[in-house]
């Protein structure tokens, strides 16, 4: 028994060893590689099918992040079983996939890739495809979205004919066909944007669609009934900007961790944090295929890898104690936004964009997107200065104290 034991360490140190040796000669830290391999130890996490696909894909997604240090956020999420990943032009994250995958190129093939651009006609996506799949270092994407449906458009009509038209079906056949993307598909987080998913999804021409989501969606509004129709017509649907806040940001202030414990018991029945438990609560939805989380750091990506593998549908009330805790703790960001409190401040500035934009700012990161997008506003959506914003706060889904948020977006921000 003690020879097998010692054989079995020395043979344990020698690996070891070489590991470290070939870790120093490509530049990765041992301490990494430590990091790693506990994280692969965990185990896979869970998959659901993306709608008419037929593929499965983890029900966590590692989004875009900004960082000196991406490459090492790649492979650690990627360690940890994650095997979704959304980048897009906009957020300069493609290079980085490319030196992964130069570093090693047995990743891209166990990843579903996605990423994204911003075209004014179907046209436009074969050439925008091109630039994303050199720009990263492939020779084809799984799944090429539209960037922001709705947002470059003035006229909500051009950005539903630009997914329903017959030339948007020419062009994502064409796509398909040749390999260069299996999926086509658009992200949106548009007020208007169960219009647009009604509509895309009465067409029938994408196969997934990446939206600006809330686990406590009223069942009877026109975004929820647009989610059953993409649902019942077999797109995929993804989860992004859930929610941000102090609620559940990275710097939460005073006692509000302690708070919200304090008012959602199951968080601590299932040891749960409240991000954890807001996971928990998406995922409940089984409409959706995965949550896309912007995990900036090892700690993030293990705490919602835990949750990914932790997942018990919720109750009903418990969803909705996790909403009361994440109202009363101020967000920065209403998912379902749909301008109505714009309508009831009697202004013509767009308070959800706003806000939107500065949640990418101090809690995405994403400070230059987060600029470009308010500058692409006309000064009327700026212009939030007359506006009754107690009114908009009443009227607001999530509550947001625009009051405490607008002066920050004119800080930050113009």
């Amino acid at each position: 028994m003690s020879h097998d034991t010692s054989n079995n360490t020395d043979r344990r140190s020698f690996l070891q060893a070489g590991a470290l040796a070939a870790a120093s000669a490509v530049g990765v830290t041992p301490g990494l590689m430590a990091q790693e391999a506990a994280a692969k130890a965990a185990g896979p996490i869970p998959k659901r099918v993306l709608g008419k696909t037929g593929v499965e894909v983890t029900m966590l997604d590692q989004g875009a992040v900004r960082s000196n240090s991406l490459e090492k956020i790649l492979r650690y999420s990627f360690a940890s079983g994650v095997r979704v990943f959304d980048t897009a032009k906009v957020y300069g994250s493609e290079p980085d996939f490319k030196k992964w995958f130069e570093n090693q190129p047995e990743v891209r093939k166990q990843i579903f890739l996605v990423t994204k651009d911003m075209p004014r006609t179907p046209r436009q996506m074969i050439r925008m495809l091109d630039e994303r799949l050199a720009t990263l270092g492939t020779d084809y994407i799984d799944l090429f979205f539209i960037h922001g449906l709705g947002d470059e458009h003035k006229n909500l009509n051009d950005a539903i004919d630009l997914v329903t038209s017959k030339e948007f079906k020419e062009v994502a056949e064409t796509i398909r066909k040749s390999g260069k993307a299996k999926f086509v598909g658009f992200s949106t987080h548009h007020k208007e944007r169960a219009k647009i998913i009604q509509a895309a999804a009465e067409a029938g021409v994408v196969d997934a669609i990446m939206l600006q989501y809330t686990p406590w969606l009223d069942k009877d509004s026109p975004l929820n009934k647009a989610l059953d129709t993409a649902w019942k017509k077999g797109i995929g649907l993804i989860s992004m900007k859930q929610i941000a806040g102090q609620f559940f940001g990275d710097k939460p202030k005073g006692n509000i961790l302690d708070d919200v414990v304090r008012k959602v018991p199951m968080l601590a029945e299932k040891k749960l944090t409240p991000f954890q438990g807001l996971l928990h609560a998406i995922w409940t939805d089984e409409r959706i295929s995965a949550a896309c989380v912007s995990m900036k750091n090892t700690d993030q990506i293990r705490q919602n890898t835990d949750a990914a593998r932790r997942f018990e549908p919720l109750k009903a009330a418990e969803i909705r104690q996790l909403r009361d805790a994440a109202l009363d703790h101020g967000p920065m960001l209403c998912a379902d936004c749909d301008g109505r409190c714009s309508a009831a401040a009697g202004t013509t500035a767009e308070l959800g964009n706003l806000t939107r934009f500065l949640t990418y700012h101090e809690y995405h990161g994403h400070r230059a997107e987060a600029r470009r997008e308010y500058a692409a506003l006309s000064p009327e959506a700026r212009d939030w200065s007359g506006a009754d914003l107690e009114a908009a706060r009443a009227a607001c889904p999530n509550r947001l104290d625009f009051a405490r948020l607008l002066p920050e977006v004119d800080k930050h921000l113009a």
